[in-house]
Order: C-alpha cells, then structure tokens, then sequence
C-alpha cells in the first residue's frame, strides 16, 4: 500500500482514481421524509488526514454516523476497502467530542483506555502493554490510577485518545473532539494528534466547525453545504510537513486557504 494519492478530487461530482481506504459514493441519508445527505461523493486515501468542513446542521455528524456503520444510509454507498460498510468496522474507531460522556467516570484512567479490549480474545499481558503504550503517546503514563472527573478537560479528551489508539484501529473517525477546549489545550491535542498519525500511520477523518484547524490539520478539506448537504469543493492543503502552530499559522498559503475555505461556507 501507498499513502500517495495519484489523483485528487477537485469538483464535487468528480471520483478521482485514487487508491482508497474510505469511498463514499452518492451516499444519501433522510430521516422520514427529511432528506440530510443527498448525492455525497468523496474519497479518504491510506494514511491520509482529511477535515470535513461546513455550516451547524449541515449533516457532518450525520455522515460520520453513516461511515461508522452505526446507521445505515437511505442510499448509495459507504465502503470500507471496497467493502459496503453495514455494520461498526473492527478496522474503526470514534472519537466524540462529548468526552465527558464516553469517558466512565467511576473507572479509573487505565480502566477507560482498557474498555474496548475487554471483549477482544487478547491475552492480558497484551492489552496490559497496549494500555502503557497508548498512555504514554498522549502523555499520561502518570495518570493511570486517577478518575476523570479528577482531570482537567484537555486530560480527559487525551484519555479518549488513548483508549482509540489502545484499539490500534486503522481508521479514526473523529467528531469536533476538540472544541469544548480552551485555545491553548486544543493546539497542543492538534499536536498530538498529528503525532499520532506520524507514528502509527493511521488515516483520519476529523469533523470541525474550525476551519483554521482543518487547514493546520490536514491534508485535504472537505467542505459541506447547502440542503441536502454535498460537497461543495474539496481544497488540497499544500503546506509543509512537519506543521508547527507558530510558523505553519504564520505562511501566505495559510491564510490564503483558510480565505478560500470560509468563503465557500460563507457563500
């Protein structure tokens, strides 16, 4: 596999021939009689971080819930690897941006990050060890035996983090999990996240209201509108990696393309 894209998506009907993780094609969605999606097409390349974009209401959660099989769209496709998604993909997992509800708080912070492999046939020394390495990706090998409600919001969303990373999932679909935070926190979780990325090569399709984010984070914006929701344009995102808050922010091409992002939400 390549994480190399040999053809991007540049208009919204367009389905480029690219290698792909995630396709979404004419994917519709109503609830009763109200249409929410209607005619969506993208892809998510391997290793790729995309940011998806667009008004309140426009259906960005909706979509997410369609992707993560845990509703089924009213038509057109959802495919994982080429295959139709029906159900929640073991290759998957998603991060809400409610941490204060996924998170228990009458378990401890290692007990949270071990939930979801207590069903999976790995030994206990295993999902021991994944437990300690995912803590100390986010960086709270110190906070093993506190409760949530004992951590600050930034710490708690790390612990959210961590129990996708202990998953080892392939895919990580994130909805807003940043933006009940304060300015500071959420540069430094955008930070670790694309850590997060670089080590472990995991793709990503990350739901923002920011579009400053979306551009600092990722590789392509996704940007959603009208109703029933499409894609409007899909904006590569050619800034220099390694991104740094401080000099990445500070280019011509940054503002350019958040310019050219809040123009097509706003008009």
């Amino acid at each position: 596999m390549t994480n190399s894209i040999e053809e991007r998506i540049t208009s919204p009907g367009d389905l480029a021939p690219i290698e792909s993780r995630l396709s979404i094609r004419s994917l519709h969605k109503s609830y009763g009689a109200k249409p929410v999606i209607g005619d969506l097409s993208f892809e998510v390349a391997p290793g790729e971080f995309v940011c998806v974009v667009g008004p309140s209401g426009v259906g960005k959660t909706t979509l997410l819930k369609c992707l993560s099989g845990l509703i089924p769209p009213s038509g057109g496709d959802a495919l994982l690897d080429g295959r139709r998604i029906d159900g929640p993909p073991r290759e998957m997992a998603l991060v809400f941006q409610d941490y204060t509800r996924s998170l228990m708080p009458w378990l401890t912070v290692e007990r949270n990050v071990l939930l979801p492999l207590r069903g999976s046939d790995l030994p206990r020394a295993e999902r021991r060890e994944r437990v300690v390495r995912a803590l100390a990706e986010v960086g709270l090998s110190e906070a093993v035996a506190k409760y949530p409600w004992q951590l600050s919001g930034g710490m708690q969303q790390r612990v959210a983090i961590a129990r996708a990373i202990a998953y080892q999932p392939e895919i990580m679909l994130m909805d807003e999990p940043f933006a009940s935070l304060d300015a500071q926190t959420r540069f430094d979780l955008e930070d670790l996240l694309l850590r997060v990325r670089d080590d472990l090569g995991v793709t990503i399709l990350f739901v923002t209201h920011d579009i400053d984010e979306a551009v600092y984070l990722a590789d392509r914006v996704i940007v959603l509108g009208e109703s029933p929701c499409r894609v409007l344009e899909i904006v590569d995102v050619d800034l220099p990696r390694p991104r740094d808050q401080i000099t990445t922010r500070s280019l011509p091409a940054f503002a350019s393309l958040r310019t050219r992002v809040l123009t097509l939400i706003r008009h």
